[in-house]
């Protein structure tokens, strides 16, 4: 099993009202889930966000926490509630309602990576389940929370940006011609998780240093989003999806020749995203 639920990089001072958090880039893949899985370990990682937290780890110099999971996303993803069981991966649970994201072996332990590629022979034990939520899930939603809290107390506000990257094909069927592909995505629920003072200033960080962007399709937001986001108490939460290619050789799951570029450029989005609301009122009190 992975060593450590989370890793947090911390500021010397905390001078920023934003945390930023990386679900999906845990990469300790252990001899023991790597004996348990049915897929080598390339393919295992095909879904994970590859690289997000080496992407976004300037927060820390800009006054703002950053959190990074420990276990990988095929082993646990953090993105959903724990209570989001799979029957048909894990024994003894039974299907209550139906779930898009359970139905479709994305679940709290999913059942699939990239491609509905199956990741196990068979089934997992309840017990198993129930030990990577309590030793993973609980620990890094447990830290959130405090670094989220503590955000509020210090600004009297707290703003969540949830660092994740997607497929490059993920945007086929949105992009038009003659049109340039989005590069990044913003998920604010429609609104429901972050106030559009917010977004767009967020917004606003990602088109000065070149991206271009979209809001909310294909990605809305998940779990962390719906969970975090609370514009009415002063705690927003946006979720970010990079194109991976922009990066990442996305075959081979390997740092492409515009990594580095790439994140000169998103160290520009950071230090703008974390001044957000530094020495000012909540947003959602103006």
């Amino acid at each position: 099993m992975s060593k450590t639920a989370y890793d947090v990089l911390q500021p010397v001072r905390n001078r920023s009202c934003v945390v930023f958090a990386s679900p999906h880039s845990g990469r300790d893949y252990t001899p023991d889930f790597l004996e348990q899985t049915v897929l080598d370990a390339h393919l295992i990682r095909s879904s994970e966000d590859a690289y997000v937290d080496q992407l976004f780890d300037s927060a820390a110099e800009f006054g703002a926490p950053f959190l990074m999971a420990g276990a990988p996303r095929a082993y646990l993803d953090l993105n959903r509630s724990c209570e989001e069981l799979d029957p048909a991966l894990i024994e003894g649970i039974r299907r209550q309602g139906h779930n898009p994201r359970v139905a479709s072996g994305l679940g709290v332990i999913p059942r699939v990576v990239a491609n509905g590629r199956a990741i196990y022979h068979g089934k997992i034990s309840h017990a198993d389940a129930t030990d990577r939520i309590d030793r993973f899930w609980r620990p890094y939603h447990s830290q959130l929370q405090n670094l989220l809290d503590a955000a509020q107390q210090r600004h009297g506000q707290a703003i969540l940006i949830d660092c994740h990257s997607m497929p490059h094909e993920a945007m086929d069927g949105i992009a038009r011609a003659g049109v340039r592909r989005p590069d990044v995505v913003l998920g604010d629920r429609f609104g429901a998780s972050a106030a559009g003072e917010v977004v767009d200033r967020v917004e606003a960080a990602f088109l000065s240093a070149g991206f271009t962007v979209t809001r909310n399709t294909p990605f809305a937001g998940a779990y962390i989003t719906q969970a975090y986001g609370r514009p009415s108490r002063n705690q927003h939460a946006v979720q970010i999806e990079l194109d991976r290619s922009l990066y990442l050789d996305e075959a081979k799951v390997e740092i492409n020749a515009n990594f580095d570029a790439v994140k000169t450029a998103l160290r520009q989005v950071v230090a703008e995203v974390a001044a957000i609301g530094q020495g000012r009122v909540p947003l959602a009190a103006e």
